[in-house]
C-alpha cells in the first residue's frame, strides 16, 4: 500500500507545480479559450435540439430519455408505482433468504480463436455489496449539486411550475433505472476472486449478442465506455472538485493561489484511500456518507418548512398553477415543461446507464431484485430531495429578492444558500459541508464507473487498475486548482452521450427484463405475474 501512495505522490508533484503556475499566470483562461471551440462543437452534437417554437427547443438526447421512461412505465405496467412497496422491502432485507439462498454456480465461457474472452455469470454467483450499499453507491453519483444548484436554476428559468415537471420526469425515470440496472446484474461478469465487472458496456455487448445483434452490441459498448471514461474525469471529478474547492475556500476566506492545490491534494488522498479498496470500500463509505449528507440537508429543509408551515400550501399552489399557466416565461407552459424535464434528467441520470455499473456489484441471484431497488434512486433524488429544495426556494422567495423568474440565476448554489440562510443564518456553513460531501461521494462513484469502462477497454490487470486510479486522483488536483468551464461542458456532453447507446440497448433487451421480473415475483410471491 505504501508503495502505491509513494507512486501517486511522485506523479502528483509535477501537476502541483503546473497547477500553481496555472493559477498565477492565468493559463487556465487561455486553455479554456483554446478548448472552447471543441467543447461547443461536441455539445452542439450531443445536445442538438428539436425546436418546438422559435424560442423553445429540447435536446434530442433529453427527448430520448423521457420517451424511454414513458415507454418502460407503460410496458412494465407502472412498475415504478405498482412495485414500490416491494422495492422498500428488498432494501429492508425482507427477501434476503430467497434472494441469496445458495445454488450451484454456473458460468458460460466465450472462446474466440482458442482464447477465453469473457465469462458470463449465471444465477448463483454472489456479488460484492448489499442492496443498500449498491443503492447508496449509485445515489452518491446522482444526489449532489444538481439537487442544490439545479433546482434553483430550474425555478429561476421556469418559475415554480418547473418543479411539477421535474417530479413527473423523476417518476418516469424510475422505470428506466429499473430496466438498465436489471440488465446490469443479468449480464455482469464475476472474476475468480469475486470482483464484479458490469454495466451497459457488458449488457450491450453480451445482451445484444444474445438476441443476434452482436456486431451492433460491440460498437455500442465501446462508444459507451469511451464516453463514460471522459465523463468520469470531467463531470464526475474535475467539476465536483472545483465546486467543492470554491465553496470551501470562499467560506474560510482562503485567498492564496495555492489554496485550490492544497484542497485538491487533501481530497485526492481521501479519494485514493477509498478507491484503492474497490467497490467494497466505496460501498461501505457511501452507505454512511450518503444517508448522513442527505440527512443534514433534509433536516435543514424540514426546519424551514416547519417554520413556514402556513406557506407550504401556497407553495404547492404556485407549483401546480405555474406548471399549466406559465405567464412571463419564455415558451409558456411548453417552456416550463422542457426546463423541468431537462433539470430532472441532469439530476437523476435515469437512462444514462451510469447507475447500472454500481448496481451490477450487488449480492443477488435475481437480477430484477436489484432493478427494483434501483428505481428508488430517481424517487429519492428528484421527487424527494429536489422537491424539498424547490419548496424552500419558493417559500423564501415570495418577494423575489433572490431570483427573478424567467432570468437565469447567476449562481444556483448561491441562490439556494441564500434561501436557506434567510431562515437559518448559519446554513451556508452546513451547505459547505454538504457540497464537500456531495462532491466526495460523487467522485467515489464516478471513479468506479470510469474504472469499469477503462478495464473493459484496456483489460483487467493491476497495471490497468492503478493507472486509471492514479490518473483520476491527479485530475482531482487539477480540477481544484484551475477553472475549466469548457472542459466541464465537454464532459457533461460525454455523460449524456452515454445515454444514446444505453437507451438503444435497453429498448432491444426489455423482453429479457420482463422475463427476470416475472421470475423474481414468482420467487417472492408464488402465483404473481
Amino acid at each position: 500500500m505504501k508503495k502505491y501512495f509513494l507512486s501517486i505522490f511522485t506523479l502528483i508533484l509535477p501537476f502541483i507545480t503546473f497547477a500553481q503556475e496555472t493559477a498565477e499566470k492565468g493559463i487556465d483562461e487561455r486553455f479554456n479559450e483554446a478548448f472552447k471551440p471543441i467543447s461547443d462543437a461536441w455539445g452542439s452534437i450531443v445536445f442538438y435540439p428539436v425546436q418546438f417554437t422559435e424560442d423553445v427547443g429540447m435536446p434530442i438526447v433529453i427527448i430520448m430519455l423521457l420517451l424511454a421512461g414513458l415507454l418502460f412505465t407503460i410496458l412494465f405496467k407502472v412498475v415504478n408505482i405498482r412495485l414500490f412497496p416491494v422495492s422498500i422491502n428488498i432494501v429492508r432485507g425482507k427477501y434476503d433468504d430467497i434472494d441469496h439462498h445458495e445454488v450451484e454456480p454456473k458460468s458460460m465461457v466465450n472462446v474466440v480463436d482458442g482464447d477465453i474472452v469473457d465469462t458470463i455469470a449465471i444465477e448463483g454467483k454472489d456479488g460484492e455489496v448489499s442492496h443498500f450499499q449498491a443503492l447508496t453507491a449509485a445515489l452518491s453519483g446522482t444526489v449532489g449539486l444538481g439537487n442544490i444548484a439545479g433546482v434553483a436554476i430550474a425555478i429561476s428559468l421556469g418559475g415554480p411550475g418547473a418543479t411539477f415537471w421535474m417530479i413527473l420526469a423523476g417518476l418516469l425515470g424510475m422505470s428506466s433505472k429499473f430496466v438498465e440496472c436489471t440488465l446490469g446484474v443479468k449480464y455482469r461478469d464475476i472474476g475468480e476472486d469475486g470482483t464484479v465487472f458490469g454495466g451497459p458496456m457488458y449488457y450491450l455487448k453480451k445482451g445484444l449478442a444474445d438476441v443476434g445483434k452482436g456486431g451492433l452490441g460491440k460498437v455500442l459498448a465501446v462508444i459507451f465506455a469511451i464516453m463514460c471514461i471522459g465523463g468520469s474525469f470531467g463531470g464526475g471529478n474535475m467539476f465536483q472538485a472545483n465546486q467543492a474547492a470554491q465553496q470551501f475556500n470562499t467560506m474560510i476566506g482562503a485567498n492564496s493561489t495555492a489554496a485550490g492545490v492544497i484542497f485538491g491534494i487533501v481530497m485526492a488522498i481521501i479519494v485514493a484511500i477509498v478507491i484503492i479498496g474497490g467497490i467494497k470500500r466505496i460501498g461501505s463509505i457511501t452507505e454512511k456518507v450518503v444517508p448522513f449528507m442527505v440527512g443534514i440537508y433534509f433536516i435543514a429543509a424540514i426546519v424551514i418548512l416547519v417554520a413556514n408551515f402556513n406557506l407550504i400550501g401556497s407553495a404547492f399552489g404556485q407549483i401546480f398553477d405555474g406548471a399549466f399557466n406559465a405567464k412571463g416565461i419564455t415558451g409558456g407552459v411548453l417552456g416550463v415543461l422542457i426546463i423541468g424535464f431537462q433539470r430532472a434528467a441532469f439530476s437523476n441520470e435515469a437512462g444514462v446507464g451510469s447507475a447500472a455499473i454500481a448496481h451490477s456489484a450487488v449480492k443477488t441471484k435475481y437480477p430484477a431484485s436489484e432493478g427494483l431497488v434501483a428505481l428508488l434512486e430517481p424517487f429519492i433524488d428528484t421527487v424527494v430531495v429536489c422537491t424539498m429544495t424547490a419548496l424552500v426556494i419558493i417559500i423564501t422567495n415570495g418577494d423575489g429578492s433572490i431570483m427573478e423568474y424567467g432570468v437565469k440565476a447567476p449562481d444556483g448554489v448561491l441562490a439556494t444558500s441564500k434561501a436557506f440562510a434567510s431562515v437559518i443564518p448559519w446554513f451556508p456553513y452546513v451547505l459547505t459541508l454538504a457540497v464537500v460531501l456531495f462532491a466526495l461521494s460523487t467522485m467515489l462513484s464516478w471513479s468506479y464507473y470510469g474504472l469499469q469502462s477503462w478495464m473493459f477497454l484496456f483489460g483487467r490487470s493491476k497495471a490497468s487498475d492503478y493507472s486509471y486510479k492514479i490518473l483520476f486522483c491527479l485530475f482531482i488536483i487539477i480540477g481544484s486548482a484551475v477553472s475549466l468551464g469548457a472542459v466541464t461542458d465537454f464532459s457533461d456532453a460525454m455523460i449524456f452521450a452515454m445515454a444514446v447507446p444505453n437507451i438503444i440497448g435497453c429498448f432491444i433487451l426489455f423482453p429479457k427484463v420482463r422475463e427476470e421480473l416475472s421470475k423474481y415475483l414468482k420467487a417472492i410471491k408464488p402465483g404473481s405475474n
